[in-house]
């Protein structure tokens, strides 16, 4: 007989490696557009520090003020994979602090996401590690479970699975599913390319060429006095 809500899947399958790391040097901001600006996380979810975030998502499903299963999952997660932890955006109680992330960053993962709150931040926020919560709040956790380790969760609005490719900076944090990455990454470069040829026209002509703007008035009715 199952037990819903206490669940633990060993094995995720993970995008190549080569393929998570195209995505290093794009910003959140411009995935996001490719991904008709509808998938990034909420924005109370912020940046404990500013460390980079790039792997693949290790998903944990906890009790709101509970790390039982984040316990678990820290012996269970493999390089380069991120910690994405739904707490279900609780900022109560603290899911982890430094400790967990130091032990986090020994084991060569490479992030812990909380939906929900995290301590110690005075530590945290001077790591190269990165780490990202819905808050803070010195209130330790219990450690009581039930939980899941493995299965699709919810994390700031959006729907993530296990392998996720992750990738944050100081804006946010977007997933992205592993059999869209191909198209998204060239739209992304797309984009990217585009947004230097602009900055290179402001820098060298002094203007920013935006032939869309007058035509738009004109199609909501703008009136001119």
């Amino acid at each position: 007989m199952s037990n819903i809500g206490c669940k633990i899947i060993k094995e995720v399958q993970r995008p190549d490696n080569s393929l998570v790391e195209e995505f290093r040097n794009f910003s959140v901001a411009n995935i996001d557009d490719c991904l008709n600006r509808l998938s990034s996380v909420h924005q109370d979810i912020r940046p404990v520090n500013k460390a980079k975030l790039l792997g693949t998502a290790f998903t944990v499903k906890v009790p709101e003020g509970d790390n039982l299963m984040f316990h678990k999952a820290m012996d269970m997660a493999r390089e380069g994979d991120v910690i994405v932890i739904d707490a279900g955006g609780s900022t109560n109680r603290a899911i982890c602090g430094e400790l967990m992330i130091n032990y986090c960053k020994l084991r060569g993962f490479a992030g812990v996401l909380v939906d929900g709150s995290i301590r110690d931040y005075d530590a945290l926020s001077i790591m190269d590690f990165p780490v990202y919560a819905r808050g803070v709040t010195p209130k330790g956790p219990y450690k009581n479970g039930p939980g899941e380790i493995n299965t699709v969760i919810s994390f700031g609005g959006q729907v993530v699975h296990p392998g996720d490719i992750v990738v944050g900076d100081a804006d946010g944090i977007v997933f992205i599913r592993p059999e869209e990455a191909l198209d998204l990454l060239e739209k992304v470069k797309n984009v990217s390319k585009k947004e230097e040829e602009i900055m290179k026209t402001m820098v060298n002509e002094g203007t920013y060429k935006r032939p869309w703007v007058d035509p738009k008035l004109d199609e909501i009715g703008c009136e001119y006095i």
